[in-house]
């Protein structure tokens, strides 16, 4: 019998009616022949609420006692759902991530899964029960409770679809599917049927809310299919899954807008073999995750370095170049927090050209001044204003046709 894993978002089990219907959709499942596993988030805005009760009775609470607390949003929700399953006369069981051995490294509030126990669940499936499961989280060697971060049930949910053998991983959400652009900025983006993992991996990187990054490269690394759809409705999502060949037909999948950005550049730094080893170790040292780097040599002894990093990590990025600057003899650091990234992505770049052309003459009719350019085989960014930023994804979508479907788009 297949296995179908339906993992349901906040705002899809914000209170006992959705609870209901959610409930009501997995009987469906049911009884159209699947095993069912559920992977649930916290309700609404349930973990907000956790942290601000955590901030008011400590500005720096332990990270260890953070998710301890976090964990327990998700906890409430699986055994809510498997409650509201008995009530509809469906077997369940909830299980925590801790329950069902999903073993994760040691670092609170951002823990990468290692391991998956997944024979507890196939016994209790083949008791024909539901198996609703908390997301976000898992334990550690020590038996401490860890998260995966922020969008972390995404994770869980593609990682035990790969433990299971599932067929398919249900992501069911608010929205119809993954839109071209964020329908939020670009009310006329349209919706796509199916979109590669490597695109996907760069429009998450990119700012793109959907999907987890990293439920994305499991889903790419075991193989699994995953399906975006809307919790509310029947209707077809979008498919995220390997590359195939007639995807190279269309030139750009979507774009995106990232704002929560800041730049740093490194003025001067000596231009010697091993300096930006030092630097990125540094930076690794402090966790802090780097985007979109530009090294220029200004002459022979002198370098600028500037990466990119989300402005929750600028604090920690800006402490590490400081601790390094006299060590590379940099004569300035110049930060800017006031960048926004603008993109756009798909495979079909690879065999289309034209496209950096375009995207370039929409910014320059915008009136948008760019001030980096970074490229990888399948995406281009900008980097500009942030208070530009609206404008140039708009800009950019319509040069692109992101309104409509990939059939009905020019070539470039």
């Amino acid at each position: 019998m297949p296995i179908i894993v339906q993992k349901f978002g906040g705002t899809s089990v914000a209170d006992a009616e959705k609870i209901r219907r959610a409930a009501e959709r997995v009987i469906r499942t049911v009884k159209q022949g699947s095993q069912v596993v559920v992977v649930a988030s916290a309700r609404g805005k349930q973990t907000d609420a956790l942290i601000a009760d955590a901030l008011e009775l400590n500005p720096n609470p332990p990270m260890r006692e953070m998710d301890q607390l976090l964990s327990t949003g998700e906890q409430q929700t699986v055994s809510l759902f498997a409650m509201a399953l008995e009530a509809l006369g469906q077997e369940a069981i909830s299980f925590t991530g801790g329950q069902i051995r999903m073993v994760t490294s040691s670092d609170f509030t951002k823990a990468r899964i290692r391991s998956i126990d997944a024979g507890r669940i196939h016994r209790q499936l083949d008791q024909g029960r539901v198996v609703t499961v908390a997301g976000f989280q898992g334990v550690d060697e020590g038996e401490n409770i860890t998260t995966l971060g922020r969008g972390g049930s995404d994770t869980s949910a593609v990682a035990l679809a790969a433990a299971l053998g599932a067929e398919e991983c249900e992501i069911l959400t608010d929205v119809d599917g993954i839109h071209t652009a964020d329908p939020r900025l670009f009310p006329d983006a349209a919706k796509l049927k199916q979109i590669s993992y490597d695109e996907m991996l760069e429009l998450a990187s990119l700012g793109a809310s959907v999907m987890h990054i990293r439920a994305v490269g499991f889903g790419k690394k075991y193989d699994v299919k995953i399906h975006v759809r809307n919790s509310a409705t029947d209707m077809e999502g979008t498919i995220i899954t390997h590359e195939v060949p007639q995807m190279e037909g269309v030139v750009v999948a979507g774009a995106t807008v990232q704002k929560d950005m800041a730049k740093l550049s490194l003025i001067g730094v000596d231009n010697v073999p091993g300096n930006a080893a030092k630097i990125f170790a540094h930076l690794a040292g402090a966790k802090v995750i780097v985007h979109d780097i530009i090294q220029t040599e200004v002459s022979p002894q002198k370098a600028n370095l500037s990466f990119m990093v989300v402005i929750s990590d600028l604090a920690a990025a800006k402490e590490a170049t400081e601790q390094i600057k006299a060590e590379l003899n940099c004569q300035d650091i110049f930060v800017r927090e006031d960048v926004a990234l603008v993109s756009v992505v798909g495979v079909g770049m690879r065999t289309h050209y034209g496209v950096a052309e375009k995207m370039f003459t929409a910014l320059a009719k915008a009136q948008v001044n760019i001030d980096s350019i970074t490229t990888s085989e399948i995406r281009i960014s900008c980097a500009v204003d942030e208070d530009e930023a609206e404008k140039a994804l708009q800009a950019v979508c319509v040069a692109f046709e992101l309104d409509k479907p990939a059939e009905l788009r020019a070539k470039v």
